[in-house]
């Protein structure tokens, strides 16, 4: 196995930091220890806590989207897919233990001047739901809708039964959801 860079220790060390304690409790000084770098190091490979958080963010986006179309990718038609993305919510957050989105987290725990971390997650949600929309916008079943309508509430169902299933820690909110959105796409 290899041994991870630098600059790759820091980003791990702090995305389990910020995901699973958070971003405003995360100092840089644990960052530097728990990662086993020097501060000198740090700051040759990112200028603030921020930038690492950014770079923690983009990681996250790739690991999360890849996860998710990997779960529906046997999945043949639009309904399937975007129902299916509910399962992949129940799945995903039993696995981390009801923890939550880590764009939600992140945003909600941020000071005012963080904008680019804001910046990430805007990215994040809005290729989540250009998603939604070409999925349902490549069915000829749902031509005669606003499928950008649709997708728009199809995504506040999904990103409320994140938020909600993190506070209930239980899964009856996507059950609730995918409830939901069966209705609007049938």
């Amino acid at each position: 196995m290899k041994k991870l860079g630098v600059k790759e220790r820091i980003i791990e060390t702090a995305s389990n930091l910020f995901y699973f304690q958070g971003y405003n409790q995360t100092g840089i000084n644990q960052i530097i220890d728990e990662a086993n770098v020097a501060k000198a190091s740090m700051y040759q490979h990112f200028r603030s806590k921020e930038d690492i958080a950014v770079a923690y963010l983009k990681g996250r986006h790739i690991m999360w989207i890849s996860n998710l179309f990997d779960f529906i990718s046997d999945k043949k038609n639009s309904k399937d897919k975007i129902l299916a993305c509910f399962n992949y919510l129940k799945v995903w957050l039993n696995e981390v233990n009801y923890r939550g989105c880590g764009f939600q987290n992140i945003v909600c725990d941020l000071p005012e001047d963080q904008n680019k971390i804001k910046d990430q997650v805007v990215i994040h949600k809005n290729e989540l739901r250009d998603w939604v929309h070409q999925t349902l916008n490549e069915d000829e079943n749902y031509s005669h809708l606003d499928t950008n309508a649709l997708g728009d509430e199809i995504l506040v169902l999904m990103d409320g039964a994140i938020i909600l299933s993190q506070i209930q820690k239980d899964e009856w909110p996507i059950t609730a959801a995918k409830s939901a959105c069966v209705r609007l796409l049938s």
